[in-house]
C-alpha cells in the first residue's frame, strides 16, 4: 500500500519553510522600516507642534504606528516572500529537481502554506491584542493634538447625541446602561433650526426615560441672560446605548470587544452591517496570508520551459495585488450596505482561492 503524503520529505519541508519565513520577515522588516520613516517625517511637525513634546513623543508615536503598518503589510510581505523563495528555487533548478522526483505542485507548495497558516495565526493574535489597543490610543492622542493623554479607564469621551432638534454633548461617559454617569453635559436647545439656549451642567445620571443633570445653568441666546436652574431632566427618550455606543471604531477594538458592541447595538435596534463586515474581516484579513503561496505559485512553475522568470514573478505579484484591491472594494461595498457583511469579508478570499487553484491545476497538475 502506498502512503499518500501531502508534503515533500522532512528535510525539503523544513528547508522550504525556513527559506520562506526568513525571506518574508526580511521583506516585512524592510517595508515597515521604510514606511515608518516616511510616516514619521510627515507627522513629526504635528507632534512637535504641541509645546513640550520631543523625542520621547516621537518614539511613542513610532511604537503606536508601527503595529498598524505591520498588520497592513504582512500579507504583502508573505506574497513577496513566496515569489522570492519560489523564483530563487526555480532559478537554481531546485523546483525542476523536486518535480522530477515525482512531487506535485501542491506538494511543493504545502510547506509554504503551512508556514503561512502559522503566520496568519500569529497575525490574528497580534492584531487582536496589540494593534487594536495601539489604534485606540493613537486615535485619541492624535485627536487631542498629541497632548498628554489621561489615564484610560475605558470611558467614552466627547459624545454627541441628537434629541429631536436639540443636540446633547457629553465630555465624558463612565459606566454602562442605566448606571452610566455623565460629566460636563451641554444641551444645545434649538427651535425652528435656530439656537435658543444652551444648558450646561457638570454631572448627569439616568432618571426615568431621561437624564437628570445638575447643578445646571441656562444661557438664553436672545437676551444673553444666564440663569441657574439647579437639577433638571433632559434627553427624554435618549437611551443609555446612544451615549455608551455613540461611536464604535472597529479598528480600535479586539474581535471579542467588537462582537459584544455589535450585540449591544443590535439589541438596541441600531444598524450593525458595517461593523459586522469589519468583524468578519478581522478573521479573513490575517487568513489572506494562506492565499499568498497559491497566488504567487505562478512564479515557481513553467520557467524551465519558458525561461521568463521576471514575467512570471510580475504576474504573481499582479495576481496577489488584485486580491488586495478586490478585498478593499468588497469591504467598501459592505460598509455602504451593498454587500452582506459575511460576503463582503469572505467573497474575495473564496474567489481568489478558486482562481489560484484553477491556475495551478491548469498549468501544472
Amino acid at each position: 500500500m502506498i502512503a499518500l503524503n501531502p508534503f515533500p520529505s522532512r528535510t525539503v519541508t523544513i528547508y522550504m519553510a525556513k527559506a520562506f519565513v526568513v525571506r518574508t520577515l526580511a521583506i516585512l522588516a524592510t517595508l515597515v522600516l521604510i514606511l515608518q520613516m516616511m510616516d514619521l517625517l510627515s507627522e513629526t511637525g504635528h507632534i512637535l507642534a504641541y509645546h513640550g513634546n520631543g523625542q520621547a513623543e516621537e518614539l511613542r508615536y513610532v511604537s503606536l504606528r508601527a503595529p498598524q503598518i505591520i498588520a497592513t503589510f504582512t500579507p504583502f510581505a508573505v506574497l513577496l516572500g513566496t515569489i522570492l523563495t519560489l523564483s530563487t528555487m526555480n532559478q537554481n533548478s531546485e523546483i525542476v529537481a523536486l518535480k522530477a522526483s515525482g512531487l506535485s505542485a501542491h506538494q511543493l507548495l504545502a510547506p509554504l502554506i503551512v508556514a503561512s497558516l502559522g503566520i496568519a495565526v500569529l497575525s490574528f493574535a497580534f492584531n487582536d491584542r496589540i494593534v487594536s489597543r495601539a489604534t485606540a490610543t493613537l486615535s485619541v492622542w492624535k485627536a487631542g493634538g498629541y497632548a498628554p493623554l489621561p489615564v484610560d479607564r475605558g470611558d467614552r469621551a466627547n459624545v454627541w447625541v441628537r434629541d429631536g432638534d436639540d443636540l446633547i454633548q457629553v465630555a465624558q461617559v463612565r459606566g454602562h446602561g442605566n448606571a452610566a454617569q455623565l460629566s460636563d453635559v451641554t444641551l444645545y436647545d434649538r427651535q425652528d433650526g435656530r439656537m435658543a439656549s444652551i444648558v450646561r451642567a457638570p454631572h448627569g445620571v439616568r432618571a426615568g426615560d431621561g437624564w437628570r443633570i445638575g447643578p445646571a445653568t441656562r444661557f438664553d441666546v436672545a437676551s444673553g441672560r444666564l440663569t441657574k436652574l439647579g437639577a433638571v431632566v433632559i434627553g427624554h427618550g435618549v437611551r443609555p446605548d446612544q451615549l455608551t455606543l455613540a461611536s464604535v471604531d472597529a479598528d480600535a477594538m479586539s474581535f471579542g470587544e467588537l462582537y459584544r458592541a455589535i450585540r449591544d447595538l443590535s439589541d438596541a435596534g441600531r444598524p450593525t452591517k458595517a461593523l459586522s463586515g469589519a468583524m468578519w474581516h478581522k478573521l479573513s484579513s490575517p487568513l489572506s496570508a494562506v492565499l499568498m503561496p497559491l497566488l504567487g505559485a505562478i512564479s515557481a512553475f513553467g520557467l524551465a520551459r519558458s525561461g521568463k522568470l521576471f514575467l512570471r514573478a510580475v504576474l504573481g505579484m499582479a495576481l496577489g495585488f488584485t486580491y488586495f484591491l478586490g478585498d478593499n472594494f468588497a469591504l467598501a461595498m459592505g460598509n455602504l450596505g451593498a454587500y452582506p457583511p459575511f460576503l463582503a469579508a469572505w467573497a474575495p478570499f473564496l474567489l481568489f482561492l478558486l482562481i489560484g487553484e484553477a491556475v495551478l491545476i491548469r498549468t501544472e497538475e
